[in-house]
């Protein structure tokens, strides 16, 4: 029997009705959440999504606030931005759209943000209350895997989940979500020996290594939920993820689609953490003065 084809626009939709009532009680109150992205140069995949993210504050009644910059901006400028976005009191979600120029330290740049308006969930602060607490700001795209796996209905606890990819981004929170959910999980990366075989065994299977198709339909146990977080473009400018679709679609329980199933939901999850950022007012002030200081 075909997989259930996990739809993340329509949940993605579906949050954005809720959110949007968020936003309106937030403005009646006398705040409106305010988001500020900032882009270095012009990479092409960035601006598609810097510009989404923009349409989703529209629909949602959330401030945009856009730094749209030339590429060979130096560091200090950027720093100064952060710092100067860090006291704004209209900003309660602050994104420095990655990958930066290379003459630019993105890890500097993160660290400046301030991590209560870290909406993006990449601050070591953020990340490490992930791993010892729950984080109120998570990573967007982990945060948008859980929301679809959860509205497959599966009973994480017990079961066992295969992560592949180990990145900061991805592979690594996704891991630590889903143990606090009592998987048993496994973490595979281009080092790991018998990964179909692993991959086999993997009642959840989450794929985000950027390899086009690479995830065959035969590693994919018979009733699996299958999430496909890679994004690559083919010569002839199809769109495919990391997982050979049709046939893992044959063997599958349920899985998501490329486009459609994990992109959608780093959207819903960015708006919702600058939602979360607005209602609990700014932090760290002491510590990101001190830190601006020093730049």
């Amino acid at each position: 029997m075909p997989a259930n084809i996990i739809d993340g626009k329509a949940v993605a939709r579906e949050m954005e009705e809720q959110m949007r009532a968020e936003v309106e009680s937030l403005v009646s109150s006398g705040t409106r959440p305010g988001l500020a992205v900032v882009l270095v140069g012009d990479d092409p995949a960035s601006k598609v999504y810097v510009g989404m993210k923009q349409k989703a504050c529209e629909r949602l009644g959330i401030k945009s606030i856009e730094y749209k910059l030339p590429a060979d901006t130096s560091e200090e400028d950027v720093l100064s931005i952060v710092c100067d976005l860090n006291g704004r009191k209209d900003v309660h979600g602050i994104l420095v759209q990655l990958p930066l120029p290379k003459h630019i330290n993105s890890k500097k740049v993160l660290l400046m943000i301030n991590p209560a308006k870290d909406v993006d969930g990449f601050h070591p602060l953020n990340i490490g209350n992930l791993f010892v607490d729950e984080s109120p700001l998570p990573p967007c795209t982990p945060a948008g895997v859980m929301e679809l796996i959860h509205r497959t209905g599966i009973d994480l606890s017990g079961k066992h989940a295969v992560v592949l990819g180990r990145s900061n981004i991805v592979g690594k929170p996704v891991s630590i979500m889903l143990l606090k959910e009592d998987a048993t999980v496994t973490i595979c990366h281009s080092r790991t020996v018998d990964l179909a075989d692993i991959c086999r065994t993997a009642d959840v299977l989450v794929a985000a290594v950027g390899r086009p198709e690479m995830v065959k339909g035969d590693w994919i146990k018979p009733g699996a939920v299958v999430i496909d977080v890679g994004v690559n473009r083919l010569e002839d400018g199809k769109l495919v993820g990391d997982v050979e679709f049709d046939a893992a679609a044959e063997r599958a329980a349920a899985i998501t689609p490329v486009p459609g199933g994990v992109g959608p939901m780093t959207i819903a999850m960015l708006m919702k953490n600058t939602i979360t950022a607005a209602k609990r007012g700014t932090g760290f002030e002491d510590i990101i003065e001190n830190i601006c200081a020093q730049a």
